[in-house]
């Protein structure tokens, strides 16, 4: 009778220990999911909050590139979020080809630095060398937001 209870209370023991580790673990899948889940909601949160159209008139070409200088678009922030002026927040895209944050200018219209709000237009010079005459393409992406201008050279 005795070997019953002892044989009972060992496979009690064991039951405790495994159930144990498996709150154990499922505890620390919960938190990382957790975590995981509340980074991917912070950046949808910046994704919504980014808007951003360019403004430059494709219908006067010699305002983006005259030829000479760097080529010219502006920008404006459409979202309500506030965003840097720092050149390496922006991907810009010439004609498929990516350009560098090393030739990128980024100024705000109208003066002052640091940061880009709402309703805000900016200036992005891209140093991009000669473009030959014809069609051409520039990209500038913020956050995941793309906006495209064609312009004829």
């Amino acid at each position: 009778m005795a070997s019953a209870s002892v044989s009972s209370l060992i496979i009690f023991i064991a039951s405790l220990v495994v159930a144990a580790s498996v709150a154990g673990t499922l505890v620390t899948q919960v938190g990382d999911i957790t975590h995981s889940v509340t980074d991917s909601g912070e950046d949808v949160e910046e994704n919504i909050n980014t808007d951003i159209a360019i403004i430059s008139d494709a219908g006067r070409p010699d305002s983006i590139y005259d030829g000479n200088a760097p080529i010219t678009v502006l920008v404006k922030n459409t979202g309500s979020g506030t965003l840097a002026t720092d050149p390496g927040q922006l991907d810009v895209l010439v004609n498929g080809s990516y350009v560098g944050e090393s030739d990128l200018t980024v100024t705000k219209a109208g003066g002052g630095g640091g940061s880009w709000g709402p309703g805000e237009v900016v200036k992005v010079a891209i140093d991009y060398g000669g473009l030959a005459t014809g069609d051409h393409r520039v990209t500038v992406i913020v956050n995941g937001n793309e906006e495209v201008l064609r312009f004829r050279h």
